[in-house]
Protein backbone atom coordinates (compact mmCIF):
# COMPACT_ATOMS: atom_id res chain seq x y z
CA UNK A 1 0.00 0.00 0.00
CA UNK A 2 1.15 3.51 -0.90
CA UNK A 3 0.60 6.15 1.35
CA UNK A 4 1.05 9.72 0.98
CA UNK A 5 1.20 12.25 4.06
CA UNK A 6 -0.47 15.63 3.93
CA UNK A 7 0.11 17.61 6.21
CA UNK A 8 -2.31 20.07 7.84
CA UNK A 9 -3.96 22.20 5.36
CA UNK A 10 -3.06 25.43 5.62
CA UNK A 11 -0.51 25.41 8.48
CA UNK A 12 3.19 26.54 7.45
CA UNK A 13 5.52 24.22 8.27
CA UNK A 14 9.38 25.90 8.68
CA UNK A 15 11.07 22.59 7.47
CA UNK A 16 9.66 23.56 3.96
CA UNK A 17 12.55 25.95 2.88
CA UNK A 18 9.82 28.37 1.10
CA UNK A 19 7.64 29.08 3.71
CA UNK A 20 10.57 29.66 5.90
CA UNK A 21 11.85 32.34 3.10
CA UNK A 22 8.23 33.77 3.37
CA UNK A 23 8.17 34.10 7.18
CA UNK A 24 11.33 35.71 7.59
CA UNK A 25 9.96 38.01 4.55
CA UNK A 26 7.16 39.39 6.47
CA UNK A 27 8.78 39.41 10.05
CA UNK A 28 11.34 42.24 8.01
CA UNK A 29 8.54 44.22 6.27
CA UNK A 30 6.79 44.26 9.88
CA UNK A 31 9.74 45.31 11.97
CA UNK A 32 10.88 48.17 9.42
CA UNK A 33 7.36 49.31 9.15
CA UNK A 34 7.34 49.57 13.65
CA UNK A 35 11.33 50.97 13.20
CA UNK A 36 10.28 54.14 10.67
CA UNK A 37 7.50 54.66 12.92
CA UNK A 38 9.35 55.20 16.10
CA UNK A 39 11.80 57.34 14.28
CA UNK A 40 8.99 59.23 12.50
CA UNK A 41 7.51 59.85 16.56
CA UNK A 42 11.21 61.33 17.96
CA UNK A 43 11.61 62.99 14.51
CA UNK A 44 8.44 64.55 15.37
CA UNK A 45 9.14 65.71 19.01
CA UNK A 46 12.14 66.93 18.44
CA UNK A 47 10.83 69.07 15.75
CA UNK A 48 8.09 70.10 18.20
CA UNK A 49 11.16 70.98 20.64
CA UNK A 50 12.89 73.35 17.86
CA UNK A 51 9.65 74.86 17.01
CA UNK A 52 9.80 76.13 21.30
CA UNK A 53 13.09 76.99 21.29
CA UNK A 54 11.32 80.78 21.64
CA UNK A 55 9.88 79.28 25.32
CA UNK A 56 12.02 77.97 27.40
CA UNK A 57 9.16 77.08 29.81
CA UNK A 58 6.63 76.25 27.95
CA UNK A 59 9.65 74.02 26.04
CA UNK A 60 10.31 72.30 29.12
CA UNK A 61 6.98 71.45 30.83
CA UNK A 62 5.68 70.20 27.19
CA UNK A 63 8.98 68.47 26.22
CA UNK A 64 9.59 66.95 29.07
CA UNK A 65 5.98 65.34 29.35
CA UNK A 66 6.44 63.96 25.86
CA UNK A 67 10.18 62.75 26.47
CA UNK A 68 8.50 61.00 29.69
CA UNK A 69 5.45 59.35 27.25
CA UNK A 70 8.15 58.75 24.58
CA UNK A 71 10.22 56.72 26.76
CA UNK A 72 7.56 54.89 28.23
CA UNK A 73 6.45 54.21 24.55
CA UNK A 74 9.85 52.93 23.83
CA UNK A 75 10.13 50.47 27.12
CA UNK A 76 6.68 49.43 26.05
CA UNK A 77 7.44 48.62 22.63
CA UNK A 78 10.29 46.41 23.67
CA UNK A 79 7.93 44.50 25.80
CA UNK A 80 5.30 44.22 22.64
CA UNK A 81 8.27 43.57 20.69
CA UNK A 82 9.49 40.58 22.50
CA UNK A 83 5.90 39.04 23.14
CA UNK A 84 5.06 39.51 19.38
CA UNK A 85 8.69 37.21 18.30
CA UNK A 86 7.66 34.92 20.95
CA UNK A 87 4.01 34.67 19.68
CA UNK A 88 5.33 34.42 15.91
CA UNK A 89 8.25 31.76 16.65
CA UNK A 90 6.11 30.01 18.96
CA UNK A 91 3.64 29.78 16.42
CA UNK A 92 5.63 28.23 13.72
CA UNK A 93 7.69 26.12 15.96
CA UNK A 94 3.97 24.89 17.26
CA UNK A 95 2.95 24.27 13.79
CA UNK A 96 6.03 22.79 12.66
CA UNK A 97 4.88 20.62 15.73
CA UNK A 98 1.82 20.13 14.87
CA UNK A 99 2.53 18.90 11.39
CA UNK A 100 5.14 16.18 12.42
CA UNK A 101 2.70 14.42 14.90
CA UNK A 102 -0.08 14.53 12.45
CA UNK A 103 2.41 12.94 9.67
CA UNK A 104 3.02 10.11 13.22
CA UNK A 105 -0.65 9.61 13.46
CA UNK A 106 -1.32 8.80 10.05
CA UNK A 107 1.72 6.70 9.71
CA UNK A 108 0.62 4.91 12.53
CA UNK A 109 -3.44 4.44 11.04
CA UNK A 110 -1.76 3.35 7.76
CA UNK A 111 0.68 0.56 9.41
CA UNK A 112 -2.31 -0.71 10.95
CA UNK A 113 -4.78 -0.61 7.69
CA UNK A 114 -2.03 -2.27 6.15
CA UNK A 115 -1.96 -5.51 8.22
CA UNK A 116 -5.84 -5.91 7.22
CA UNK A 117 -5.59 -4.48 3.72
CA UNK A 118 -6.18 -6.95 0.33
CA UNK A 119 -9.16 -8.78 -1.02
CA UNK A 120 -11.02 -10.85 1.15
CA UNK A 121 -11.36 -14.78 0.49
CA UNK A 122 -14.88 -15.02 -0.48
CA UNK A 123 -16.54 -18.55 -0.65
CA UNK A 124 -19.93 -19.25 -2.71
CA UNK A 125 -22.39 -21.17 -1.74
CA UNK A 126 -22.53 -23.65 -4.70
CA UNK A 127 -25.47 -24.34 -7.21
CA UNK A 128 -27.05 -27.59 -8.56
CA UNK A 129 -28.62 -26.53 -12.12
CA UNK A 130 -30.70 -28.39 -14.38
CA UNK A 131 -32.22 -27.11 -17.72
CA UNK A 132 -35.37 -27.79 -18.78
CA UNK A 133 -37.53 -26.86 -21.98
CA UNK A 134 -39.48 -24.31 -21.96
CA UNK A 135 -41.99 -23.11 -25.19
CA UNK A 136 -42.48 -19.89 -26.37
CA UNK A 137 -43.75 -18.02 -29.63
CA UNK A 138 -42.54 -15.53 -31.58
CA UNK A 139 -44.03 -14.04 -34.91
CA UNK A 140 -42.84 -13.00 -37.77
CA UNK A 141 -43.44 -11.56 -41.36
CA UNK A 142 -44.00 -14.14 -44.67
CA UNK A 143 -45.35 -12.80 -47.93
CA UNK A 144 -47.02 -10.38 -46.36
CA UNK A 145 -48.98 -12.35 -43.25
CA UNK A 146 -48.18 -12.62 -39.66
CA UNK A 147 -46.84 -15.81 -38.63
CA UNK A 148 -46.94 -17.48 -35.14
CA UNK A 149 -43.48 -19.50 -34.63
CA UNK A 150 -43.89 -21.95 -31.76
CA UNK A 151 -40.38 -23.02 -30.53
CA UNK A 152 -38.69 -24.24 -27.21
CA UNK A 153 -35.70 -22.94 -25.87
CA UNK A 154 -33.24 -23.90 -22.76
CA UNK A 155 -33.70 -22.52 -19.77
CA UNK A 156 -31.87 -22.58 -16.31
CA UNK A 157 -33.16 -23.37 -13.09
CA UNK A 158 -31.85 -24.36 -9.93
CA UNK A 159 -32.32 -26.66 -7.08
CA UNK A 160 -32.24 -25.85 -3.29
CA UNK A 161 -29.15 -27.09 -1.70
CA UNK A 162 -30.59 -29.67 1.22
CA UNK A 163 -28.10 -29.72 3.81
CA UNK A 164 -24.61 -27.95 4.28
CA UNK A 165 -21.89 -28.88 7.14
CA UNK A 166 -19.09 -26.72 6.54
CA UNK A 167 -15.73 -26.54 8.58
CA UNK A 168 -13.04 -23.92 7.54
CA UNK A 169 -9.47 -23.95 9.95
CA UNK A 170 -8.07 -20.09 8.94
CA UNK A 171 -4.28 -19.52 10.11
CA UNK A 172 -2.95 -15.99 9.66
CA UNK A 173 0.82 -15.16 8.43
CA UNK A 174 2.51 -12.31 7.37
CA UNK A 175 2.94 -12.00 3.36
CA UNK A 176 6.37 -11.60 1.56
CA UNK A 177 6.81 -8.12 2.80
CA UNK A 178 5.84 -8.84 6.29
CA UNK A 179 3.94 -5.69 6.56
CA UNK A 180 0.19 -7.36 6.10
CA UNK A 181 -1.59 -10.25 7.04
CA UNK A 182 -2.82 -13.15 5.03
CA UNK A 183 -4.78 -16.32 5.64
CA UNK A 184 -4.12 -19.93 5.15
CA UNK A 185 -7.90 -21.50 5.08
CA UNK A 186 -8.19 -25.13 5.26
CA UNK A 187 -11.71 -25.69 4.02
CA UNK A 188 -14.26 -29.02 3.71
CA UNK A 189 -17.24 -28.88 2.87
CA UNK A 190 -20.63 -31.57 2.63
CA UNK A 191 -23.41 -30.50 0.63
CA UNK A 192 -26.39 -32.81 1.13
CA UNK A 193 -28.81 -32.87 -2.63
CA UNK A 194 -32.50 -34.36 -2.65
CA UNK A 195 -33.94 -34.61 -6.28
CA UNK A 196 -37.81 -33.22 -5.86
CA UNK A 197 -38.46 -32.88 -9.09
CA UNK A 198 -40.78 -35.63 -11.15
CA UNK A 199 -39.30 -35.83 -14.74
CA UNK A 200 -35.52 -34.10 -14.45
CA UNK A 201 -33.12 -36.61 -13.49
CA UNK A 202 -30.07 -34.74 -15.02
CA UNK A 203 -28.26 -32.22 -13.25
CA UNK A 204 -24.91 -29.90 -13.13
CA UNK A 205 -23.09 -29.10 -9.47
CA UNK A 206 -20.84 -26.22 -9.65
CA UNK A 207 -18.38 -25.41 -7.07
CA UNK A 208 -16.54 -22.54 -7.76
CA UNK A 209 -13.27 -22.17 -5.53
CA UNK A 210 -12.97 -18.74 -3.63
CA UNK A 211 -12.84 -15.43 -4.92
CA UNK A 212 -9.85 -13.25 -3.74
CA UNK A 213 -6.95 -16.05 -3.42
CA UNK A 214 -3.60 -15.94 -4.19
CA UNK A 215 -2.78 -19.62 -3.67
CA UNK A 216 -5.17 -22.66 -4.14
CA UNK A 217 -4.05 -26.21 -3.88
CA UNK A 218 -5.96 -29.91 -3.20
CA UNK A 219 -9.28 -28.27 -4.43
CA UNK A 220 -11.27 -31.93 -5.16
CA UNK A 221 -15.13 -32.80 -5.45
CA UNK A 222 -16.35 -35.77 -4.45
CA UNK A 223 -20.22 -37.67 -5.00
CA UNK A 224 -20.35 -40.30 -2.32
CA UNK A 225 -16.33 -40.97 -2.14
CA UNK A 226 -15.94 -40.48 -5.75
CA UNK A 227 -13.76 -37.80 -6.62
CA UNK A 228 -15.25 -35.88 -9.77
CA UNK A 229 -13.26 -34.62 -12.40
CA UNK A 230 -13.01 -31.53 -14.53
CA UNK A 231 -13.82 -31.99 -18.03
CA UNK A 232 -12.51 -28.30 -18.69
CA UNK A 233 -9.58 -26.41 -17.22
CA UNK A 234 -11.25 -23.26 -14.86
CA UNK A 235 -14.54 -24.82 -15.35
CA UNK A 236 -15.87 -25.88 -12.27
CA UNK A 237 -19.02 -27.69 -12.72
CA UNK A 238 -19.85 -31.20 -12.52
CA UNK A 239 -22.60 -33.37 -14.43
CA UNK A 240 -24.42 -35.96 -12.54
CA UNK A 241 -27.57 -37.97 -12.50
CA UNK A 242 -30.20 -38.53 -10.09
CA UNK A 243 -33.23 -40.19 -9.98
CA UNK A 244 -36.41 -38.19 -8.12
CA UNK A 245 -36.76 -38.64 -4.88
CA UNK A 246 -33.86 -39.78 -4.12
CA UNK A 247 -30.50 -37.84 -2.30
CA UNK A 248 -26.60 -38.15 -3.06
CA UNK A 249 -23.87 -35.50 -1.50
CA UNK A 250 -21.10 -34.01 -2.40
CA UNK A 251 -17.63 -33.01 -0.24
CA UNK A 252 -15.74 -29.90 -1.48
CA UNK A 253 -11.99 -29.45 0.13
CA UNK A 254 -9.32 -27.45 -1.00
CA UNK A 255 -6.47 -24.88 0.75
CA UNK A 256 -6.18 -21.30 0.17
CA UNK A 257 -4.25 -18.48 0.97
CA UNK A 258 -5.59 -14.62 0.40
CA UNK A 259 -6.45 -11.83 2.19
CA UNK A 260 -6.81 -10.99 5.63
CA UNK A 261 -10.34 -11.82 5.35
CA UNK A 262 -12.73 -14.93 4.94
CA UNK A 263 -16.51 -15.37 4.61
CA UNK A 264 -18.63 -17.46 3.16
CA UNK A 265 -21.57 -16.11 0.91
CA UNK A 266 -25.43 -17.18 0.37
CA UNK A 267 -25.69 -15.35 -3.23
CA UNK A 268 -28.97 -14.94 -2.51
CA UNK A 269 -29.97 -18.83 -2.03
CA UNK A 270 -32.25 -19.96 0.61
CA UNK A 271 -30.18 -22.07 2.88
CA UNK A 272 -31.64 -25.09 4.64
CA UNK A 273 -29.96 -27.53 6.98
CA UNK A 274 -27.05 -25.01 7.85
CA UNK A 275 -23.91 -25.42 9.95
CA UNK A 276 -20.55 -23.61 9.57
CA UNK A 277 -17.94 -24.13 12.01
CA UNK A 278 -15.08 -21.18 11.24
CA UNK A 279 -11.86 -22.03 13.75
CA UNK A 280 -9.64 -19.08 13.67
CA UNK A 281 -6.20 -20.34 14.46
CA UNK A 282 -4.97 -16.49 16.16
CA UNK A 283 -5.47 -13.77 18.10
CA UNK A 284 -7.72 -10.80 17.46
CA UNK A 285 -10.44 -13.04 15.52
CA UNK A 286 -14.30 -11.80 15.53
CA UNK A 287 -16.71 -12.29 13.03
CA UNK A 288 -18.15 -10.30 10.08
CA UNK A 289 -20.99 -8.93 9.20
CA UNK A 290 -24.13 -8.75 11.80
CA UNK A 291 -25.16 -12.27 12.05
CA UNK A 292 -24.63 -13.62 15.37
CA UNK A 293 -22.91 -16.47 15.78
CA UNK A 294 -25.14 -19.46 18.00
CA UNK A 295 -21.60 -20.10 19.52
CA UNK A 296 -18.79 -18.90 20.23
CA UNK A 297 -15.73 -21.02 22.13
CA UNK A 298 -12.77 -18.82 22.90
CA UNK A 299 -9.63 -20.51 23.44
CA UNK A 300 -5.47 -19.63 24.34
CA UNK A 301 -4.87 -19.88 21.00
CA UNK A 302 -8.18 -19.76 19.13
CA UNK A 303 -11.31 -18.77 18.46
CA UNK A 304 -14.19 -21.21 16.69
CA UNK A 305 -17.31 -19.73 15.66
CA UNK A 306 -20.73 -21.82 15.13
CA UNK A 307 -23.61 -20.66 12.82
CA UNK A 308 -26.80 -23.30 12.99
CA UNK A 309 -29.89 -22.90 10.77
CA UNK A 310 -31.78 -26.41 11.13
CA UNK A 311 -34.75 -25.23 9.01
CA UNK A 312 -33.99 -22.72 5.99
CA UNK A 313 -32.51 -19.25 6.61
CA UNK A 314 -32.09 -16.24 3.89
CA UNK A 315 -29.32 -13.85 5.06
CA UNK A 316 -27.82 -10.76 2.59
CA UNK A 317 -24.51 -10.16 4.33
CA UNK A 318 -22.28 -13.13 4.11
CA UNK A 319 -21.03 -15.00 7.40
CA UNK A 320 -17.41 -14.64 7.87
CA UNK A 321 -14.21 -14.10 10.11
CA UNK A 322 -11.74 -11.00 10.29
CA UNK A 323 -9.13 -10.13 12.44
CA UNK A 324 -10.01 -7.29 14.62
CA UNK A 325 -7.05 -4.48 15.19
CA UNK A 326 -6.83 -1.98 18.08
CA UNK A 327 -8.81 1.21 17.54
CA UNK A 328 -6.85 3.88 17.14
CA UNK A 329 -8.47 6.86 19.71
CA UNK A 330 -8.25 10.36 20.10
CA UNK A 331 -6.39 11.07 16.75
CA UNK A 332 -5.87 15.01 16.18
CA UNK A 333 -5.98 16.20 19.98
CA UNK A 334 -1.63 16.98 20.05
CA UNK A 335 -1.89 18.59 16.75
CA UNK A 336 -5.00 20.69 17.82
CA UNK A 337 -3.38 21.80 21.28
CA UNK A 338 -0.13 22.90 19.28
CA UNK A 339 -1.95 24.53 17.09
CA UNK A 340 -4.08 26.64 19.63
CA UNK A 341 -0.74 27.00 21.77
CA UNK A 342 0.52 30.57 21.13
CA UNK A 343 -2.90 31.82 21.77
CA UNK A 344 -2.97 30.08 25.52
CA UNK A 345 0.39 31.65 25.76
CA UNK A 346 -0.55 34.98 25.48
CA UNK A 347 -3.47 34.05 27.78
CA UNK A 348 -0.88 33.00 30.44
CA UNK A 349 1.34 35.98 29.56
CA UNK A 350 -0.99 38.79 30.07
CA UNK A 351 -2.30 36.75 33.49
CA UNK A 352 1.57 37.62 34.41
CA UNK A 353 1.71 40.92 33.29
CA UNK A 354 -1.35 41.83 35.16
CA UNK A 355 -0.14 40.21 38.61
CA UNK A 356 3.71 40.70 38.99
CA UNK A 357 6.17 42.94 38.16
CA UNK A 358 7.63 41.57 34.41
CA UNK A 359 10.74 42.48 33.11
CA UNK A 360 12.06 41.35 29.23
CA UNK A 361 14.19 38.19 31.05
CA UNK A 362 10.95 37.01 32.54
CA UNK A 363 8.84 37.07 29.34
CA UNK A 364 11.55 35.37 27.67
CA UNK A 365 11.97 32.84 30.19
CA UNK A 366 8.35 32.57 30.79
CA UNK A 367 8.20 32.14 26.61
CA UNK A 368 10.79 29.20 27.09
CA UNK A 369 9.50 27.36 30.22
CA UNK A 370 5.97 26.80 27.97
CA UNK A 371 7.21 26.31 24.40
CA UNK A 372 9.86 23.93 26.05
CA UNK A 373 6.99 21.58 28.03
CA UNK A 374 4.71 21.53 25.08
CA UNK A 375 7.52 20.48 22.84
CA UNK A 376 8.06 18.07 25.97
CA UNK A 377 4.89 16.64 25.48
CA UNK A 378 4.67 16.14 21.90
CA UNK A 379 7.22 13.52 22.34
CA UNK A 380 6.10 12.06 25.44
CA UNK A 381 2.75 11.75 23.86
CA UNK A 382 4.15 9.50 21.47
CA UNK A 383 4.77 6.38 23.77
CA UNK A 384 2.72 7.42 27.31
CA UNK A 385 -0.40 9.28 27.64
CA UNK A 386 -0.78 12.39 26.81
CA UNK A 387 -3.04 13.77 29.68
CA UNK A 388 -0.83 11.55 32.36
CA UNK A 389 2.55 13.39 30.36
CA UNK A 390 0.88 16.56 30.94
CA UNK A 391 0.64 15.74 34.71
CA UNK A 392 4.47 15.38 34.74
CA UNK A 393 5.58 18.26 33.07
CA UNK A 394 2.88 20.62 35.30
CA UNK A 395 5.16 19.83 37.96
CA UNK A 396 8.14 21.06 36.26
CA UNK A 397 6.14 24.11 34.93
CA UNK A 398 4.59 25.30 38.35
CA UNK A 399 8.53 24.78 39.72
CA UNK A 400 9.85 26.67 37.16
CA UNK A 401 7.11 29.46 37.42
CA UNK A 402 7.70 30.51 41.00
CA UNK A 403 11.08 31.69 40.23
CA UNK A 404 9.25 34.48 38.21
CA UNK A 405 8.41 35.91 41.31
CA UNK A 406 11.12 38.54 43.25
CA UNK A 407 9.60 37.73 46.80
CA UNK A 408 7.00 35.04 48.12
CA UNK A 409 4.02 37.42 46.81
CA UNK A 410 4.68 36.98 43.74
CA UNK A 411 5.58 33.72 43.40
CA UNK A 412 2.41 32.84 44.48
CA UNK A 413 0.70 34.82 42.04
CA UNK A 414 3.02 33.65 39.60
CA UNK A 415 2.73 29.97 40.56
CA UNK A 416 -1.53 31.11 40.50
CA UNK A 417 -1.70 32.32 36.96
CA UNK A 418 0.55 29.36 35.63
CA UNK A 419 -2.43 26.83 37.01
CA UNK A 420 -5.42 29.44 35.70
CA UNK A 421 -3.34 30.30 32.52
CA UNK A 422 -1.69 27.42 31.70
CA UNK A 423 -1.92 24.19 32.98
CA UNK A 424 -5.44 23.93 33.25
CA UNK A 425 -5.75 25.41 29.84
CA UNK A 426 -3.72 22.68 28.30
CA UNK A 427 -5.66 19.79 30.13
CA UNK A 428 -8.82 21.39 28.92
CA UNK A 429 -7.67 20.55 25.10
CA UNK A 430 -6.44 17.11 25.55
CA UNK A 431 -9.63 15.72 27.91
CA UNK A 432 -13.38 15.10 26.63
CA UNK A 433 -14.88 18.18 28.39
CA UNK A 434 -12.86 20.72 26.50
CA UNK A 435 -15.33 23.67 26.78
CA UNK A 436 -16.18 22.89 30.57
CA UNK A 437 -12.46 23.06 31.58
CA UNK A 438 -11.54 25.97 30.02
CA UNK A 439 -14.35 27.45 31.45
CA UNK A 440 -13.41 26.70 34.82
CA UNK A 441 -10.07 28.26 33.83
CA UNK A 442 -11.61 31.32 32.50
CA UNK A 443 -13.71 31.60 35.67
CA UNK A 444 -10.20 30.51 37.84
CA UNK A 445 -8.40 33.72 35.52
CA UNK A 446 -11.48 36.13 36.51
CA UNK A 447 -11.66 35.46 39.62
CA UNK A 448 -7.87 36.13 40.40
CA UNK A 449 -7.63 39.22 38.39
CA UNK A 450 -10.83 40.80 40.43
CA UNK A 451 -9.54 39.76 43.82
CA UNK A 452 -6.39 40.93 42.89
CA UNK A 453 -7.45 44.04 41.91
CA UNK A 454 -10.59 44.72 42.87
CA UNK A 455 -10.43 43.75 46.72
CA UNK A 456 -6.31 44.33 46.85
CA UNK A 457 -5.21 41.35 48.49
CA UNK A 458 -2.21 41.55 47.77
CA UNK A 459 0.38 44.14 47.09
CA UNK A 460 2.52 42.96 44.52
CA UNK A 461 3.23 46.22 42.88
CA UNK A 462 5.27 49.25 44.09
Amino acid sequence: MSVSFQGIPGVPDLTHPVELVHLGSQILKASVLLVFLLIALGIAIALLSFSLRRSPKEQSLFIGELGLRYSELLRGFQHLALVLVLLVVGFFLCSTLSNRYHHWEQAKVAQVALLVAGDKLEQSAPQVRYIIKEPYTTTTQVNGKIVKINETRDVNRFLTIAGSQIQVKLDQTPDVQGRSATYRVDYSADYKVINQLENINNFIFEVPPPNGYSLLQSYKVERVGTRLQQTNAGDYSFAFSLQPKEETSFRVTYKAQGGSRWVYSAQGQLLSNFRLIAIANFSGANFASGIIPNDIKVDRKSTQFTWIFDDNVSVRNPFGVYTNTDPIRNTGIIPRLLLLAPALFLWWILLLYLSIPMSLKNVTLAGGIFFACLLSLTYLARIINAEFAWTLISFILLGLTWGLGANLRASVAAFICAIAGAVIPVFGLLVSFSGLTLSLAGLLSAVWLAVLHLYGWYKLHP
